[in-house]
Order: C-alpha cells, then structure tokens, then sequence
C-alpha cells in the first residue's frame, strides 16, 4: 500500500464547488488503495483579507498575534474540506499543525521547522483515515501557534512527505506543471515532463511562483518524489528528481523573472579592505537577504557597491545603508526598485560554452540594457529596467527555442 501526500493551494479550495472536486481527486487516490494525507492552503484570498482585518484594529500588530490570527485561514480550509469528504461517506479526520505534529522554532511569520512528531498522524493512517493537514503552520517550544512563511504549505506537504517516507508528494496548482516560462507572458512555452531539484530550485528562488523555494530544498535533503500538476485536469505533471533523461539535450530549462527586487547603492564609499563585510554584515544582522552584487573598480580611493534585495526588505535596507553612508563618510544612497531580475537556469549550460552570450545577444538584438550580472552553475540572472522585463523573457526564450 503507498502512501501519498497530496497538497492544494488557495485556488484550488476557494470556494465549494472547488473543494467538492479536491475531495474528488482525494477520494479517488484514496479509493485506489492508497493511504492519503492531504494538505491545504487557506481559500483564495483569505489570508490578504485576514492582514487586512488586523490592520483595521491595529496596524503595528505583534507577529505573534499575527500568527494566530492568519493560522485560521488553513483551518477553515481543512476542516471544510474533511467535511467534504466526510458527506461523500469516506473516513476522515483534519488536523492542526501542531496535531500533526510541526515543530518549529519561534520566528513568527516565518518560523522553520525543527523536528515532526508524526504519531498522531501515523495513527490515523493506521485506522485507515484520509488525514487532512492544514498547511502553513506549526507550534513553538512555547505552545505559541506560529506560521512557516511565503510558501508554508508547500513546506509543511514536503515535511510530511520526508517524515512519513511516503512514495509521492503531489502539488497541486492552478497550472498543470513547470513551464519552460510562464505561458500566460510566453504562450508557446511548453511544459517540461521532468526537471532535477537543483533546477526547480533556481527557478523557485528566481520568481517563478509553481514551488517555494524552502520545500524544493526539503525534498532534494530527504529525497522526496515531487510531482507538480493541476487540480482542475488529469493530465501528467511535471516530475521533480534527482536526476533527468533530458539533461543532457536540453541546456536551458526555463526562464523566468522577478519583479520584487529593489537595487541599493552605496556611493563613494572608501576603497579599502573591510568595507563589503561592514555592509553585509550589518544587512544579514537584520535578517535582510541580499541577491545581486556588483562592486565598481575604485577610483580616487572611493569605490560604489550595488545590491538588490526584495521589495519587502528596502526600507530596512535603507536605514542599514544610512546609517553606514554616515559612518564611511560615503557620497550617498540611490535607491531603484522599478527594475526585475531576468533568469535562465539550466544544469546542461555547465558543460556548454557561449551560453551567456547568447543571452545578451538576446537581449541586446531587443534594445535591453544589462544592469547588473550574476551567475552559477546551472543560472545566469540579470537586471533590467521593469519596463523592460516582459520583453526580456520573450526574447531570451525565443533565442534559445525552447
């Protein structure tokens, strides 16, 4: 008998006619010998319209108040949907994060997961329950409610996955697989049978929203079979492995971009050792991650220092770089968040040369100005103007013909 973990976002249980046909996909895996466990996003956009709710009665509200307040979101989703299945005459029982056992630490709003306990769902399991699991949130060593985060109940669907040793994780979306780029911008993008972790976790951390980039890491970790397909049809998904058939043929697997990026500079500051570390550290002691870097060749003894960090993280980034600008005597700070960062990321570019020309041959033939340049292994991202982002993912596509 397999066990799967079967997890729906918000779009996919946003209203009852949608539930009904999740509990449908449940109950027919169910139904094929399968033990099932089921993880659920809030509805729609209960989660925005929950933030809003608290930022009537208090705009400066804890995170930890926060917490409890957005954790009801999953639970309406789990407890309708159990209700579902329920009136369809199969076995079921939701549960909480923290009676499925999510241990976390106490970051509220974006708390990590340290341990699961799974007894509580193993035994479910074992009277032969479909198990349904509301995603997005866990409890701390202080029996406080906290949330996982941007992308939570992908995380949570993996957690169980690894914990239970389960043969399938499955995602459902509202798109039926990973695209070579997002096909509501690109409409000949196509969509790819399979694609290695170290892929889907570049393109999940360069924008593309179908996996958060904190479950991909979980599953390549634990070796969790992912699969990511549509809950609205049956057709195959897209497989997230180790290892493809394809690698080898294909040098690109996707391009994509980011809109939610800030670029920052710091102007004029001393040419010296010591310097980046002072900015970078001073920015990772407030938590803000930094993306893009780009130091100028010093001249007259200064040198400037350019990065990007996502929208959410300017403003603090900006008091950080203030503050510094005072301290290293600096010519000032100029902020740019009307910019996106533009991606390809594909495992076959490491073994094949003249990659990156092509991309800004790419871009260049387009009239697109290259900003800023980052690259790995397997991705080569760069900055452009927003204006420009749509184009850029057009035009690199059809240079590649992907």
């Amino acid at each position: 008998m397999n066990l799967i973990v079967q997890k729906f976002g918000g779009t996919s249980v946003k209203d009852a006619q949608r539930i009904q046909n999740v509990a449908q996909i449940v109950t027919d895996t169910y139904q094929q010998g399968n033990n099932v466990v089921v993880v659920v996003s809030a509805q729609g956009d209960t989660t925005d319209d929950l933030i809003a709710k608290a930022k009537e009665i208090n705009p400066k509200a804890s995170k930890r108040e926060m917490d409890v307040l957005l954790s009801t979101g999953e639970q309406i989703s789990m407890s309708l949907l159990a209700m579902a299945i329920e009136k369809m005459g199969y076995p079921v029982v939701s549960l909480t994060g923290w009676q499925a056992g999510m241990l976390t630490d106490s970051t509220y709003g974006s708390a990590r997961l340290r341990r699961l306990n799974k007894e509580r769902v193993d035994v479910e399991l074992d009277k032969r329950n479909i198990v349904v699991v509301a995603g997005f949130q866990g409890i701390n060593r202080y029996d406080d409610i906290t949330t996982l985060g941007r992308g939570g109940s992908d995380t949570s669907a993996v957690a169980l996955a690894a914990a239970l040793h389960a043969d399938l994780c499955q995602i459902y979306t509202d798109v039926d697989g990973v695209y070579t780029a997002d096909p509501r911008l690109v409409p000949n993008a196509h969509k790819l049978s399979e694609i290695t972790y170290d892929e889907m976790l570049e393109l999940a951390s360069l924008g593309a929203g179908v996996l958060h980039n904190r479950s991909v890491e979980m599953a390549k970790k634990y070796h969790v079979n992912l699969e990511v397909l549509s809950s609205y049809t049956k057709n195959p998904g897209t497989k997230v492995k180790e290892v493809v058939k394809e690698v080898e043929k294909m040098l690109i697997r996707g391009v994509t971009r980011d809109n939610d990026v800030a670029r920052i500079s710091i102007m004029g500051v001393p040419d010296q050792p010591g310097i980046a570390f002072k900015i970078f550290s001073h920015l990772a002691s407030k938590k803000v991650n930094v993306d893009l870097i780009l130091q100028s060749i010093g001249r007259d003894n200064t040198k400037d220092i350019s990065f990007t960090v996502s929208r959410s993280h300017k403003q603090i980034s900006l008091e950080v770089m203030e503050e510094l600008n005072e301290q290293l005597s600096g010519s000032g700070i100029v902020c740019d968040d009307n910019v996106s960062k533009v991606s390809i990321v594909g495992a076959g570019m490491q073994t094949n040369p003249g990659v990156a020309s092509k991309m800004f041959e790419a871009l260049a033939e387009a009239g697109i100005n290259i900003q800023m340049i980052s690259t790995s292994e397997i991705k080569i991202s760069v900055l452009v103007a927003l204006e420009d982002s749509d184009r850029a993912v057009k035009s690199i596509h059809e240079a590649f013909d992907l």
